[in-house]
Order: C-alpha cells, then sequence, then structure tokens
C-alpha cells in the first residue's frame, strides 16, 4: 500500500527522539522550574491481523489530563504531568519529568477510526485501533472438483 509521505510528520518524530536524547544526557537544568519542559512518554505499537495496539506509559496523569485523537493517518496522544506546587519547596529532587506531552505517529493502514477504544490502567494507557475490513486477512477455501 502507497502512502503520502508528510515531511512534517517525520519532522515530528525527529523532534520527539532529540528531545528525548538531551532529557536522558542533560537532565533539567539548574534552576528550571518542574513542568516548564515538553517530554514524550515511551510507547509500544503492535500489529495484529486485526488491530493496531499502542500501549503508552504515562503514570502520574490523571484521565482527564490525556486527549487522543485518531485521523484515517496518524494517532496523536497528548496531555500534561502537573507538578505537585503546593510541595515544591520541600523536593530535595525532581527527576520525574512534569508538563505537557505529545506523541504522534503515522498509522500506515486503513483503520476504523470511529470504532476505536482507550483505557487507561496503572498509569498505561491503552489504545486499540481496529483496521478497516479491506486490510483484515481473509482466509480463502479452496475447492476441489
Amino acid at each position: 500500500m502507497l502512502t503520502r509521505w508528510d515531511p512534517f510528520r517525520d519532522l515530528s518524530v525527529l523532534q520527539d527522539r532529540i528531545n528525548r536524547i538531551f532529557n536522558e544526557h542533560f537532565g533539567r537544568i539548574e534552576g528550571e522550574t518542574p513542568g516548564t519542559r515538553p517530554w514524550s512518554p515511551m510507547v509500544d505499537i503492535m500489529e495484529t491481523p486485526t488491530d493496531l495496539i499502542v500501549r503508552a506509559e504515562i503514570p502520574g496523569v490523571k484521565r482527564e489530563d490525556i486527549d487522543v485523537e485518531v485521523t484515517p493517518e496518524s494517532l496523536t496522544i497528548r496531555g500534561e504531568r502537573k507538578f505537585d506546587t503546593e510541595h515544591k519547596d520541600q523536593y530535595l529532587r525532581v527527576e520525574r519529568p512534569y508538563g505537557p506531552f505529545q506523541r504522534s505517529f503515522s498509522i500506515g493502514v486503513p483503520v476504523q477510526a470511529d470504532k476505536v477504544k482507550a483505557s487507561y490502567k496503572d498509569g498505561i494507557l491503552e489504545i486499540t485501533i481496529p483496521k478497516a475490513e479491506e486490510v483484515t486477512p481473509k482466509k480463502v477455501e479452496i475447492k476441489t472438483e
């Protein structure tokens, strides 16, 4: 199947990777307030014969602070992990990322966007995206004559 190339989608993926590298190697800048930088949750994507399944690791984020958007071409997960400003002066060290996040993925196969399901349990967001019928493999019975 041919997919139309979108250079901006590729740039978004590249930006996510560069942000992750900088966050891993340089961490938070001294004096920077937690929650002022975007971060990227880790994601696993798998494909079954009938579905695409996306699992995003976003512990500490409330369900109401997460948005999932599916188009025929892409999936976008965005949200925010809010920093506990009530106790901010009591922290000795802050290593977990806070603030807004966004991840976007190219889907690459026709899907049934109106039948997407999402659940959130134990800090894992699971999104099940059913493939369109024409993509689902069908077994063909061979008759003998």
